[in-house]
Formats: C-alpha cells, sequence, structure tokens
C-alpha cells in the first residue's frame, strides 16, 4: 500500500508573511532536497522539466513555496519522510576532488564514499592535495551553519613546509594577514619539529578559506608539502584511516549543537600534538 502523500512543511526558516500572519513555507527546492531527492540545483531542473505538482498542479517554475498542509508529488509519487539530520567524520585521502562532479574527470570524495552511505555533502572543503577530517552531513542548512565564521569553530591542521620558518614571523599571523587584497583572520601557527629541510607545523584557524593556508605560507616564502586536517570544532580526526567513515552518535551531535553551538574555550585552543 503506498504512503499518504507528504504534505509541505514550513522548516526551521519559514518567515513571517503578509500582515495576516501568514507563512510563507520554503521554497520547493529545499523541500524536495531535504526530503533526499536531490540537490537543490538538480531538484529546479526537476521543476523545470514538468515532474513536480503541487496540490495536483503540474510547477513550471522553481520560485514557488510550499506551505504547511500541500501536498507534493513528485512523478506522480509522494515525497520520502525527510531522514533525520546526521553527521560523519570521513578521513578524506590526497588526490580526490571535494565535489560531485568534476569537469575534468578527476577522483571525486563522493564517489568513493560506501554504498550504503544517504546523499550527502561537505562542510566546507579540502583541496585535491590536502587530506584529513571532513565532515559530512545529509543536511544542507546544517552544511552552511557549521561552515560559517560565526559559528566559531577552530580547524587545526598539521602542516609541513619547505623551509624554516621564522618564530617571530609565524607570531605575526595571530593579528591576520592581508595578502594581494585578500583579508586572511587571526592564524595560530607553532613548530612542532624540524626534518631536515621540513618543518612541521601545527596551525589553527576559524575562517578556513579557499586555499588558505597555502596561500599564507606562500606569501611568508614557505611551500607547503603536506597539510592534514586533524580538528574540526570538537570532531577530532583520531586514528580514523585514511577512506573510512564513522558516524557521529546522535547524542554526540546534540551535544555539540546545542543553543550556544560553540565549542568550549579549551577545544578552541590550538594544541601541540602529542
Amino acid at each position: 500500500m503506498s504512503p499518504p502523500p507528504r504534505r509541505g512543511r514550513s522548516g526551521a526558516d519559514a518567515t513571517p508573511g503578509d500582515a495576516g500572519g501568514a507563512f510563507k513555507g520554503e521554497r520547493i527546492a529545499k523541500l524536495l532536497a531535504r526530503a533526499g531527492i536531490c540537490s537543490r540545483r538538480d531538484a529546479e531542473r526537476l521543476v523545470l522539466a514538468g515532474r513536480v505538482s503541487l496540490e495536483g498542479r503540474i510547477l513550471d517554475s522553481p520560485a514557488i513555496n510550499v506551505t504547511p498542509g500541500q501536498i507534493v508529488l513528485v512523478d506522480g509519487k509522494p515525497l520520502p519522510e525527510a531522514e533525520r539530520r546526521r553527521l560523519w567524520c570521513y578521513h578524506k585521502p590526497r588526490g580526490l576532488m571535494t565535489t560531485h562532479k568534476d569537469p575534468e574527470g578527476r577522483a571525486t570524495v563522493f564517489a568513493a564514499l560506501p554504498a550504503d552511505m544517504p546523499r550527502v555533502v561537505s562542510v566546507g572543503r579540502l583541496d585535491l592535495n590536502s587530506e584529513g577530517l571532513l565532515l559530512l552531513t545529509n543536511d544542507g542548512a546544517l552544511a552552511r551553519r557549521l561552515e560559517m565564521p560565526a559559528t566559531g569553530w577552530v580547524r587545526r591542521y598539521r602542516v609541513r613546509v619547505h623551509g624554516a620558518p621564522d618564530a617571530a614571523t609565524l607570531g605575526r599571523l595571530a593579528a591576520g594577514i592581508t595578502i594581494e587584497g585578500q583579508a586572511y583572520g587571526p592564524i595560530t601557527a607553532l613548530v612542532d619539529r624540524e626534518q631536515r629541510s621540513n618543518t612541521w607545523l601545527t596551525v589553527a584557524l576559524r575562517e578556513g578559506k579557499n586555499r588558505e593556508i597555502r596561500r599564507v605560507m606562500e606569501h611568508l616564502g614557505l611551500a607547503v608539502t603536506r597539510l592534514i586536517r586533524v580538528a574540526y570544532g570538537p570532531f577530532q580526526l583520531g586514528n580514523l584511516a585514511a577512506g573510512e567513515v564513522r558516524e557521529v552518535t546522535a547524542k554526540v551531535l546534540a551535544d555539540q549543537l546545542g543553543p550556544a553551538g560553540k565549542e568550549t574555550a579549551a577545544a578552541a585552543a590550538p594544541r601541540r600534538p602529542a
């Protein structure tokens, strides 16, 4: 027996509508994405292809908001119930793109995930030659929240550079730096140990802009030869093997994403590896 058609939900970001107090609900593409049908972009394509109906009417534009009680069908079938919010820790190996599709045909993180994984998005990115902890979630809104500097979560890295950085120069990064018009926030960089012509650093930052560490180190005359993310906020890489995925328990997720949504000051402080 087929399940009853799922009715649209307003979602957490519903906003007041007219003065009468009505709600605008949520965009049709977001509703489809939250139900696990596809990404928002692909959901818009489904709508334009005439495969989505709202209250029995075929939609021809994704610029439609769904309000509570309205029935949405895709290809004549009701939407599945939205899955609970979930989060995974993944040890990204080098050589994988953090994207669902690569125009150059390079291998991607998402193609390398276990077959039983649901559709997920990444919390931020690690570039092709970077490795380490990558958070994955089935909730796009959660991913955006955790990416925001306002969340206050520190990203920690182990970075190998070619050369012998000056401690005083590294210390000045704590005040932030601007490179070719691009401003970067405070960065804590500590020297761990030297290996011949290379130096290992522990680096901590809160923004995580595109290729931030590589660009800052290059500006200091240091070439990054290895970059490993070891922590993202309270979540640690630990002993997770390359390519391995581990789900964060619902309890831990609830504890870490409570009302404050921020890690403790102790967890935020950069640490030297043991």
